[in-house]
């Protein structure tokens, strides 16, 4: 079997590479001549733990290949995925659908013989029925099914989201769609993952729907610490009080200053925008994405508060850029909304990301780029961590202390322990922690 992934992305690039791993045969398309350039070079246009080496050894094996002639690869391939982009549009919040339309339009135009067309991008619920009108319109001629195959990988362990995931959800409307879709997921029917079958939209919206649960789960243990911190009670504690209830599970019960990246922000939108439109608005999911919102703005008075009251003429270190660790990806980042707020109220900035700096750089002004802690805590007043690294976990707490010009330790993920960092000469802040934190 040959499959084309339109779009060599995040999603495109992962998906083709598991797939190839697979042993089906997969080519990768786009438009950036540049990025397929790197990735027949083995250089990966993205950080994700794995990934280069994945590439590699499919591409040495002849099972992954890289290509911007979109018509070629549709061609020759018997399931074509669209995997390219659906950010929010400008003004009114919804997915932008316009990528997909078009690669539909190409597809459509290049297709020969039966061929199941997936998209693979978040999509709106009833996105692969307009897709089917666009082909049907384009090519009445065509034998194409339109399938709807959400992806759910997590940003950092997506290899292994693939190869092992939890659940494979697949929309399809024929039993031809259902019988190739079958035959290329076989590697996981044999280990008997769970594959749910069902019609296009349920399988649209329980993309968004999943998406969307997480985000309002992160919302409220996040205002749960608040409340802790305001009782005397300790969040982790809390939270693992909850978890070990197994209709809750303790996945995403981590406070922390608000959740960015690729999915629940962009996804939480849309969903509600689509909510609105069919007349069933969802306030919940609403509500969850202004709180996110509020808190990445309010972190920076939380450092303002641990400088004393006054961050100007401050050096403040940020510990992580990313949005989350063992990814570049500044999406949304609360490292987005802290840094410019307390370059607002008179601080001067030291940055340092494991991998995220270059990513960073066309976002943030006038900060200096450290090259590790140590570096960034170098003179700082207060140092901020905002993305948990492993890296992180590991630092010498009596060299960063010795480097910094006071000893103070806001830390928003909760890595360290209260009392360690006291014994370490620490003035220590975390998140949710009511009593001598």
């Amino acid at each position: 079997m040959r499959i084309a992934m339109v779009g060599a992305g995040y999603v495109g690039l992962v998906t083709g590479a598991c797939f190839s791993e697979f042993g089906t045969h997969a080519v990768c398309v786009d438009r950036n001549a540049a990025r397929i350039d790197m990735l027949r070079r083995g250089d990966m246009p993205i950080y994700e733990p794995g990934l280069a080496d994945l590439v590699a050894r499919n591409a040495t094996a002849g099972r992954l290949t890289f290509s911007t002639d979109l018509a070629a690869a549709v061609a020759e391939a018997d399931i074509v995925f669209i995997a390219v982009g659906t950010p929010s549009r400008r003004g009114d919040g919804h997915a932008d659908l316009s990528f997909v339309f078009d690669a539909a339009r190409e597809v459509a135009a290049a297709a020969q013989g039966y061929t199941v067309l997936v998209t693979k991008s978040t999509v709106p619920v009833g996105t692969g029925a307009r897709v089917a009108g666009i082909v049907a319109e384009q090519r009445p001629d065509a034998e194409i099914d339109v399938v709807s195959n959400p992806e759910f990988l997590r940003e950092g362990a997506a290899i292994e989201d693939f190869i092992h995931p939890d659940r494979v959800v697949i929309g399809v409307e024929t039993d031809r769609a259902r019988a190739a879709m079958h035959e290329l997921y076989r590697p996981l029917f044999l280990r008997e993952t769970p594959i749910l079958f069902t019609d296009r939209e349920t399988a649209e919206l329980t993309k968004y729907a999943a998406n969307a649960f997480l985000a309002v789960k992160v919302t409220f243990i996040n205002e749960i610490a608040d409340l802790c911190e305001r009782v005397g009670a300790d969040v982790q504690d809390v939270a693992r009080g909850m978890g070990l209830d197994r209709r809750i599970g303790g996945k995403f019960l981590h406070p922390g200053p608000g959740y960015g990246g690729s999915c629940f922000p962009k996804d939480t939108l849309a969903l509600t925008r689509t909510a609105s439109d069919a007349g069933s608005p969802m306030r919940l999911v609403e509500m969850a994405a202004a709180v996110n919102d509020a808190r990445k703005q309010a972190m920076a008075a939380r450092v303002v508060e641990a400088l004393g009251g006054d961050a100007t003429a401050k050096t403040v270190a940020v510990l992580g850029l990313a949005f989350k660790p063992n990814t570049d990806d500044m999406r949304e980042a609360p490292s987005l909304a802290l840094v410019p707020a307390l370059q607002a109220a008179g601080a001067t900035l030291r940055v340092y990301d494991p991998q995220a700096m270059a990513s960073a750089r066309p976002l943030l002004s006038d900060v200096t780029w450290c090259c590790d802690v140590y570096d960034a805590a170098a003179g700082a007043h207060c140092a901020v961590l905002v993305t948990e690294w492993n890296e992180f976990r590991a630092v010498d707490m009596n060299c960063l202390r010795s480097v910094m010009a006071a000893p103070v330790l806001l830390d928003l993920r909760n890595v360290y322990k209260p009392a360690e960092m006291a014994e370490a000469g620490f003035i220590y802040r975390g998140i949710g922690k009511g009593r001598a934190a």
